[in-house]
């Protein structure tokens, strides 16, 4: 994998919406926050309080700001101001060669799994964190410092209480993965993931226990969980359910998922839609340690 340049002091980044609008009054706070605290410039894209229905401007707004800022050699960070919805619509609208020539890390989860996963199958790894919609929330300052600590190049090291369904081991491999329905969206398309001898981390919010289930299922019958080297699962937040209960919690359905598997299992982990959202190098090797007591994921900076 292609690692892009870390951030110095400095550098400039760049903020558009890949999916969802945000009103530009809302993120002033992140970028005072940028450039007082990391001490980067911000430039703040066309998109960025732009409003097409629930999108942060139509899809050609989107996808030319998000051309401008791939192209720009000055930007070395771009980070999607938030999630939602509308982020695999304009991939295709989208040439990434002179991304490709000149690596630049993209930050951001959720819908912005899609752009995670189109770039893993360039080879170029990018990072699953907080957005600056979020940069502020409450209770989210470690996951803040997360981010910035792999942006500017410092050591991963993660280490979190054994939860009770654990399954125990030890495996180093590439870390990829996201938000589930989006992984799902995306299987029989050119952004499809790549799973096979990889850790997989999976997080969602807001779905149905039997539509979790379901797309479970779809995942294992497309061969995605068969040949992982790990599996990491984080927060499945506000989970619903219907009048007549499926039976199971979020965790139970996708410890039956792998139930047959034996690479090692972590459940409970700080990723997904929650303050605690730890930052997630996607597409680079991690030492994934799964013990009694603890879980260790650590990855060695170079």
């Amino acid at each position: 994998m292609t690692r892009p340049p870390y951030l110095l002091e400095g550098d400039t980044v760049a903020i558009v919406g890949l999916a969802c609008k945000v009103a530009r009054e809302d993120i002033i706070p992140a970028v005072d926050f940028l450039q007082t605290n990391w001490k980067v410039n911000v430039l703040l894209g066309d998109s960025v309080g732009a409003s097409y229905h629930q999108f942060a401007g139509t899809d050609i707004i989107r996808a030319s700001d998000f051309q401008v800022m791939l192209d720009n050699p000055k930007i070395k960070a771009i980070f999607s101001v938030r999630g939602g919805y509308g982020s695999s619509r304009i991939l295709e609208k989208v040439n990434f060669d002179k991304f490709r020539e000149n690596p630049k890390w993209l930050v951001g989860f959720s819908d912005i799994t899609a752009v995670h996963c189109h770039i893993q199958a360039m080879g170029i790894e990018s990072i699953h964190g907080v957005m600056p919609k979020l940069f502020l929330q409450e209770n989210g300052q470690e996951s803040l410092e997360s981010l910035r600590k792999i942006l500017f190049g410092e050591a991963l090291a993660y280490r979190i209480p054994a939860h009770s369904l654990n399954r125990e081991g030890h495996t180093e491999a590439t870390i990829v993965g996201g938000n589930l329905a989006i992984i799902n969206h995306l299987l029989a398309t050119p952004s499809e993931l790549d799973t096979t001898g990889k850790i997989l981390f999976l997080e969602d919010v807001g779905e149905y226990l039997y539509s979790l289930d379901r797309m479970m299922i779809q995942l294992k019958r497309a061969g995605k969980l068969s040949q992982l080297a790990g599996l990491v699962i984080g927060s499945f937040s506000d989970m619903k359910d219907n009048d007549v209960p499926f039976g199971k919690t979020a965790y139970e359905i996708i410890q039956e998922a792998v139930a047959e598997y034996d690479y090692p299992v972590c459940y409970g982990f700080p990723v997904g839609h929650e303050p605690q959202n730890w930052a997630i190098p996607c597409g680079r090797n991690v030492s994934l340690h799964i013990s009694s007591t603890e879980v260790v994921l650590s990855s060695v900076v170079f």
